[in-house]
C-alpha cells in the first residue's frame, strides 16, 4: 500500500484545513464514512469525479494508521 502523504493533504484554505483527497475538496472523512456505509469503491468514484483510486487506498491506510495509533493509546469509554 503506497504511503497515505502522497494522496492526501491538509491545507487551511481548502475545507478548513480537514484533511482532503489531494487536489480535491473532497474530506477522508467523507471517503470512510461512504466505505463503513457499504459503498464501493466504484461508487464513490463515480459520486465523486475528482477522486482516483488510490485516494480511497490512501483513505484506507490514514485510518489503519489511526487504529494503530488507538491501539497504542486507547480511546477511554464513554
Amino acid at each position: 500500500m503506497a504511503d497515505w502523504h502522497e494522496f492526501l493533504s491538509s491545507d487551511p484554505q481548502v475545507c478548513g484545513g480537514e484533511l482532503c483527497a489531494k487536489g480535491t475538496r473532497v474530506p477522508v472523512t467523507v471517503i470512510l464514512d461512504s466505505l463503513g456505509e457499504g459503498s464501493s469503491a466504484e461508487a464513490i468514484l463515480t459520486s465523486y469525479p475528482s477522486l482516483k483510486p488510490e485516494h480511497i487506498q490512501a483513505a484506507l491506510g490514514y485510518a489503519a494508521e489511526l487504529a494503530h495509533e488507538e491501539r497504542l493509546l486507547p480511546l477511554r469509554a464513554s
